[in-house]
């Protein structure tokens, strides 16, 4: 079970069938089983165990065939480079607080600043893995600009082999109210009221230049 805005990170690498896709941090799964079920080869990386033994759990249940890897994605190297890398970073969780409201009382900032160095490390290892002409997405269920558009700023600035491909309505059911200015996907917890809303998801596609 995935929440709304889970679902859409996915959908940004496009057609995917029949290409290689690295899922980063990607227990308990979610992503995986899109990527798998739109034909990609995948392979699931992330670094806790019981996560991971949920994650194959999950990978058994509905009968895809992914391969699994424990490992840190922030080190962690593929033996080829990949046509796509998906990176949902760990984050503050902030954007959860539709369905865990407590998230107001028990996140501080010492959760949103601890976090950004892993996020900035996971993306700049993400980078390594693509082909030219590859497309990375990166995406984090938090609320924060530090943690979103402020970690992409900082990567592009420092990063001028890539450059962000600006999401398009037609790729997320034509709610062109969740792309922001720069291009990117925000989703807030007010979107889509009248079916009970979703989570705020932050999340944004890049492109190694060729």
């Amino acid at each position: 079970m995935q929440d709304a805005a889970a679902a859409l990170p996915a959908r940004l690498l496009g057609d995917i069938s029949g290409k290689t896709v690295i899922d980063l941090c990607a227990a308990p799964g979610g992503k995986t089983a899109q990527l798998a079920s739109a034909g990609a080869s995948v392979t699931a990386v992330d670094r806790a165990p019981p996560r991971v033994k949920l994650l194959n759990i999950n990978l058994r249940r509905l009968k895809l065939q992914v391969e699994v890897v424990t490992a840190d994605g922030a080190t962690w190297k593929p033996a080829a480079p990949a046509d796509a890398v998906l990176l949902d970073a760990p984050c503050s969780a902030t954007g959860t607080i539709r369905r865990h409201p407590d998230v107001a009382l028990l996140k501080t900032e010492r959760d949103v600043t601890s976090v950004k160095p892993v996020q900035a490390e996971l993306l700049k290892n993400a980078a390594r893995m693509l082909k030219p002409g590859g497309t990375l997405v990166y995406c984090v269920c938090s609320l924060q600009p530090e943690e979103g558009p402020q970690q992409i700023a900082a990567f592009l600035k420092a990063n001028q082999g890539f450059s962000r491909k600006p999401v398009t309505a037609g790729e997320i059911g034509g709610l062109s109210e969740l792309i922001t200015p720069d291009g990117d996907l925000r989703t807030l917890p007010f979107h889509l009221a009248e079916q009970g809303g979703m989570d705020g998801f932050f999340a944004a596609r890049l492109v190694k230049k060729g």
